[in-house]
């Protein structure tokens, strides 16, 4: 009993692990097979010249049956039969490349044997049907469907009663002594033939055109875009600037009084100071009404605050309450900063808070359920902006957004000489980093040593360093990808 044991154990084994393999069989089975997803054609060269190979095959059958035709039923002489059907024939296969020529040939090729049939009809005394015969009649059939796709609506009619007036003449007005008659059937053919293929000419031209039509509004969408975002910066640096003229306009008047007994010469430089800067200001309050006479409601104020849309330029300071309004929107956001704050122009402050504020908005329609992060690196040449995302727990819904987003960044970013990368992160997350110098241009364009790419690799700055805790441990979700315009 104790040999038979293992034995059972080993074949219980070897039956689970059977099993397992014909569960992965026809697992791979139903995925491949039990299915209805659309797998077109790749697109083939040879597909270009189906159309010319039809044409040629139907030439060819025109070409032995017109012959036929003319020589055995019209008694037509043979050779002069077979050429009357190369001239037919060969006028379908020119159709492809001049279709104008190949009408002009087709009508000829139709004429010279209408007569000669009729010359054998009138000393034959036989019946035949004239003036088209059947295989004639199929060769210019080609011929006007080619002329009506390649030439314009105008150019068709034309072509198309221009047949029809020589099928008038040679059957109504010349005649022959017994046929039987096909010019109505091909009249009427022809004009059903010519009402197609002008109506796919412009079904094909009217795709075309929305296409063009389609590739231009995008690009005046994105230039409408660009220039709505330089509007608004302007506008905002506008601000900067008219405040710092008003402080040099009031400390040049202030200055002669905090002196006892000042010269002339400095009571002449300050009031010239004090005059310049007051026509400067003049100028930049007319510039500011022009602009914002154009968009009144272009200064928007942050998602959930009341402020006037004339309200002073934030800057990092307002940051904070920037946060808060993004986590009372239900985002989670972690605000820290390294490094030495030091005084930063508004520029660069008012930059740094724009692209905060972008790249959080983002995060709220690209990414529900993520939780962000915010790192503000100081740096003796400069600010780095750090905002980062992880992976979103759900779908995001359609955006119908302006298509502002990144534009608006690199924007700032380029007016300030700086730099700034936008990419996905390997845990399906995303990273917006900014750098904006402030001693010019002549700085160092790739990261810093001390700004890891990972927002998330120094665990003693990380508040969710700890992974019980860690709302970016979820993988389970589908890596996001965010536009570039939302």
């Amino acid at each position: 009993m104790s040999r038979v044991e293992p034995v059972r154990r080993w074949g219980k084994r070897q039956w689970a692990r059977s099993r397992a393999r014909a569960g992965r069989v026809l697992h791979v089975l139903h995925d491949d097979l039990w299915t209805w997803r659309a797998d077109p054609l790749p697109p083939s060269v040879w597909l270009r010249w189906f159309p010319h190979g039809v044409v040629c095959l139907a030439a060819l059958g025109v070409l032995l049956g017109d012959a036929a035709q003319l020589g055995d039923n019209g008694r037509v002489e043979p050779g002069f039969a077979f050429l009357i059907a190369v001239a037919q024939a060969g006028a379908m296969v020119l159709a492809l490349w001049r279709p104008v020529a190949a009408w002009w040939l087709s009508m000829a090729g139709m004429l010279v044997g209408a007569f000669a049939v009729r010359a054998q009809m009138v000393v034959g005394g036989y019946e035949f049907t004239w003036p088209w015969t059947a295989a004639g009649l199929i060769g210019h059939l080609f011929v006007m469907l080619l002329l009506a796709l390649r030439v314009r609506t105008r150019v068709s009619v034309e072509a198309l009663l221009l047949t029809a007036f020589p099928t008038y003449v040679v059957q109504g007005l010349v005649g022959a002594p017994n046929y039987l008659p096909t010019g109505q059937l091909a009249v009427i053919l022809f004009a059903v033939v010519v009402l197609l293929g002008i109506a796919l000419r412009g079904r094909r031209e009217a795709r075309t055109q929305l296409a063009e039509q389609t590739s231009l509004t995008a690009e005046e969408r994105a230039r409408r875009t660009l220039l709505e975002e330089r509007g608004r910066i302007a506008r905002e640096l506008h601000d900067v600037v008219a405040h710092h003229m008003s402080v040099i306009s009031i400390q040049a008047q202030v200055a002669p009084l905090l002196v006892e007994n000042p010269p002339d010469e400095l009571k002449e430089n300050l009031a010239g100071i004090r005059q310049n800067a007051l026509e400067a200001l003049t100028e930049l309050r007319r510039v500011l009404g022009v602009l914002r006479a154009e968009h009144p409601n272009a200064l928007e104020a942050p998602e959930g605050s009341d402020a006037a849309p004339h309200a002073p330029q934030p800057t990092l300071d307002r940051l904070d309450a920037l946060v808060d309004n993004i986590r009372a929107a239900g985002l989670t956001v972690a605000l820290d900063s390294s490094g030495t704050r030091r005084p930063l122009p508004p520029g660069v402050e008012l930059s740094a808070y724009r692209i905060v504020q972008e790249a959080l908005s983002n995060v709220l329609r690209h990414a529900p359920g993520a939780t962000a992060r915010v790192h503000l690196t100081h740096l003796p040449i400069g600010l780095r902006v750090e905002v980062s995302n992880t992976r979103p727990k759900r779908a995001p819904a359609p955006s119908q957004g302006a298509g502002h987003g990144l534009l608006g960044m690199r924007e700032r970013v380029a007016m300030l000489d700086g730099t700034l990368t936008a990419h996905p992160l390997p845990g399906g997350g995303y990273q917006v980093a900014a750098f904006l110098p402030t001693d010019g241009p002549d700085l160092p364009a790739g990261p810093f040593p001390d700004s890891p790419t990972d927002p998330f690799a120094d665990s003693s700055t990380d508040p969710f360093a700890d992974s019980s805790t860690d709302p970016f441990a979820d993988s389970s979700t589908e890596p996001f990808t965010k536009d570039d315009t939302p």
